[in-house]
């Protein structure tokens, strides 16, 4: 964990102390390997929204963007920003800096689209729409690919433009190809819990595992830090599990120590979750891939886990009990994430016990801890 916050400090410190142009990117389906090839500097607004949620910071940026006129269903990540921009910028890491250009991606989430429109009007940037069209079934459609590479290659021309700097091909095979090192680690990482007891909590630990490959992908770091904590959890002695659980969502970042106890006294192991697949999806066999540059950013665009069907996400939560022998599944619903929340009710897996949570990822208001402790421990009572 120490290498990790030094990891993510390194980073904030580059994006305010750093040079060149900067971009800002959401999270879910993006393609950062193709700006760092062109020299910017790579910010996501998601995960300073959720540092801000994890230092429990987050409730008075939410508030000041609600006597805005945002609504209270708002997305808690947008609130937080709109409110830490009215704030003047200055977060828990200090003050961001301004984009050169912002690039969203409509992986899975229509609201990303509107938060970045509104970034781009208070820093008076360009804004670049990587459209993506939504995945019906287990794959992407093969047009839609070919849509979607179209536009990458157009978005290579506007950060030349911007950046004075050309990608070459060279660069971006070198990106891809930490970016492919990087996959390969982490996949590892995360089929280590199929092993009995798991060696690695594949939610309570993995969110915070999975910070390098969502902002750093694509660097030699974000290699090297995989490379260590893969061997750090192949050197683990596994402690006893109970139950061995799947989780669907993420977690509420303001109570994470408290929703966390609540499963750790049961002797609950997370072998499993889908919030590991909330930038992309590795699963399959996907790799970044520099042979095919353009085609395989287009195709990790479209893999990210919002991005799917409901059908297609219970199927891959009944593969997930499959190969991972998980006896119960967990479902925790966000109240201000629609791509997440909506329809999670549908996702119950036939027999296997289902415990459906509801909170935020966000707002520390909507964590009942005293109502929470009771659901979780009645749930466990019954279906030990």
């Amino acid at each position: 964990m120490t290498a990790l916050k030094r990891l993510m400090a390194d980073w904030y410190r580059d994006l305010s102390e750093g040079e060149g142009p900067v971009v800002y990117l959401p999270v879910g389906g993006n393609v950062a390997e193709l700006p760092r090839a062109c020299g910017f500097r790579v910010f996501f607004p998601e995960v300073n929204a959720l540092q801000c949620a994890l230092r429990k910071v987050a409730g008075e940026f939410i508030l000041r963007a609600e006597e805005q006129g945002y609504s209270p269903d708002v997305c808690g990540y947008v609130k937080s920003d709109m409110g830490l921009a009215a704030s003047g910028g200055s977060g828990p890491f200090g003050t961001i800096p301004k984009p050169d250009i912002l690039l969203c991606t409509t992986s899975g989430c229509s609201t990303t689209l509107k938060w970045f429109e509104a970034l781009a009007g208070i820093h008076e940037a360009p804004l670049f729409v990587l459209d993506v069209p939504s995945v019906r079934d287990g794959a992407a459609d093969p047009h839609a690919l070919r849509y979607v590479v179209r536009q990458v290659e157009e978005l290579a021309s506007v950060l030349e433009k911007i950046g004075r700097r050309k990608p070459s091909r060279d660069r971006l095979a070198e990106t891809l190809e930490r970016s492919r090192q990087a996959e390969d680690l982490w996949m590892e990482i995360l089929d280590s819990a199929r092993a009995k007891p798991s060696p690695f909590d594949a939610f309570f630990e993995a969110v915070f595992f999975m910070a390098p490959i969502t902002v750093l992908r694509g660097t030699p770091e974000c290699v090297e830090y995989y490379r260590a904590a893969r061997e750090e959890v192949r050197g683990r002695v596994a402690e006893p599990e109970r139950r061995r659980i799947v989780v669907d969502g993420p977690p509420p970042w303001p109570h994470f120590r408290a929703f966390r106890d609540l499963f750790k006294r049961w002797g609950a192991r997370c072998v499993a979750s889908t919030y590991v697949r909330v930038g992309g999806d590795w699963d399959e066999g996907f790799r970044h891939d520099p042979s095919r540059p353009f085609e395989s950013m287009a195709e990790f665009a479209a893999r990210c886990y919002t991005n799917r069907s409901l059908p297609a996400r219970r199927a891959i939560l009944e593969r997930e009990i499959r190969r991972f022998d998980a006896d119960a599944l967990v479902i925790h619903s966000v109240r201000s994430c629609r791509p997440y929340s909506v329809g999670q009710a549908c996702l119950r897996v036939r027999d296997v016990p289902t415990l459906f949570l509801e909170s935020d990822l966000a707002d520390p208001r909507h964590f009942n801890e005293g109502e929470m402790r009771t659901r979780v421990d009645a749930f466990f009572e019954v279906a030990r």
